[in-house]
């Protein structure tokens, strides 16, 4: 029977904390962007006065959220595809970019000192592999003390685009796992025990011996975690930060994708880390409250503007310059009051 870990993991951040003004905006969803919306928050909040209240519920629920009209905008790790978007009259944009990590819990082993493939990794997350001792691992591991410890998994138990992002690199690299599992934000895990949000994850892990998780490497970095290095598609196993985001990053073709539908895993180039994503901002094409509206749009724009070097102290990578500028060209066609764009960011 599956265990649930139930974290912390509602963000309602300090400086929200005390009663929203009418200007203050309120967003729910992925937990994955939570630690630099809230230091990005922080900073607006002292400089412009307007609060912040984001809910880190998972991208499921962030969907949901802004699909039921409860906040201003949801957010994801798992873009809705083009025809998502149209049948709910959304629209989504991406604010920062950043790499999911495997964290293990096992004893004399330092971060990055596991090397792990893909298929080796399904092969973990589908209890194939049981025991880290196991000779898969070992295998590309010369030199490494193994510890004789079973595996426990702990995987997200909430709607989870960081599950999104690596049960889809799980299936580009496993056939089986394609076919058996499959790639999404909620999955039928194998086996397991589930934390909700990265924090619970990044718990759970942190407090079973022998354990492996997944969480966004702002977590893995605030707590300390072990990660382990996987192997991407030059066959490298580059360290986990900004630079091999950004690697990743490189090569995105955002001017080509519609709806802002574009996915960043396995790309190639011998830095990049494979398990690399941006996350998504959701919110209506058509605004009943064309300030409310205005006010989301203003944040994220003074976000681009302000934030880049606050998201790079947590490793994440900011969105470069001229997607900004496309970002902002969508937002003067696309969020409107009426016929009326509700900001024109510049």
């Amino acid at each position: 029977m599956l265990k649930t870990f139930v974290a912390a993991s509602t963000l309602a951040v300090a400086f929200a904390a005390t009663p929203a003004a009418a200007a203050d905006i309120a967003g729910a969803g992925a937990t994955f962007p939570a630690p630099i919306y809230a230091k990005w928050a922080e900073a607006y909040k002292a400089q412009t006065g307007t609060g912040l209240n984001y809910q880190a519920i998972g991208s499921g629920g962030g969907i949901k959220q802004i699909k039921a009209k409860t906040v201003d905008f949801g957010a994801s790790d798992k873009p809705l595809k083009p025809e998502d978007l149209a049948a709910s009259g959304l629209y989504q944009f991406p604010t920062v970019e950043g790499g999911v990590v495997p964290i293990v819990n096992l004893p004399g082993i330092r971060p990055g000192q596991i090397k792990l493939t893909g298929p080796i990794l399904a092969a973990l997350f589908y209890g194939q592999i049981k025991n880290w001792s196991d000779p898969n691992i070992a295998r590309i591991n010369p030199g490494v003390k193994l510890p004789n410890l079973p595996v426990t998994v702990v995987h997200r138990s909430d709607g989870s685009g960081t599950s999104f992002l690596f049960t889809s690199f799980l299936s580009m690299k496993s056939p089986a796992w394609a076919s058996k599992v499959g790639a999404s934000d909620a999955v039928n895990w194998p086996t397991g025990l589930g934390g909700k949000g990265n924090d619970g994850v990044s718990a759970f892990v942190k407090q079973t011996q022998g354990s492996i998780g997944y969480v966004e490497y702002a977590y893995a970095k605030q707590n300390h975690a072990t990660y382990t290095l996987v192997q991407n598609k030059a066959g490298k196993y580059p360290m986990p930060d900004a630079p091999a985001f950004a690697a990743a990053a490189a090569g995105a073709k955002w001017e080509k994708a519609p709806g802002n539908y574009l996915l960043l895993l396995d790309q190639p180039g011998a830095n990049a880390w494979p398990i690399t994503g941006a996350t998504f901002i959701l919110i209506y094409k058509d605004q009943a409250n064309a300030a409310q509206g205005a006010q989301v749009l203003k944040f994220f724009d003074w976000a681009y503007k302000n934030g880049d070097q606050m998201a790079s102290s947590l490793d994440y990578v900011p969105l470069p310059a001229p997607v900004k500028a496309l970002v902002r060209r969508q937002w003067a066609a696309t969020v409107k009051a009426g016929s009326q764009p509700v900001y024109a960011g510049k």
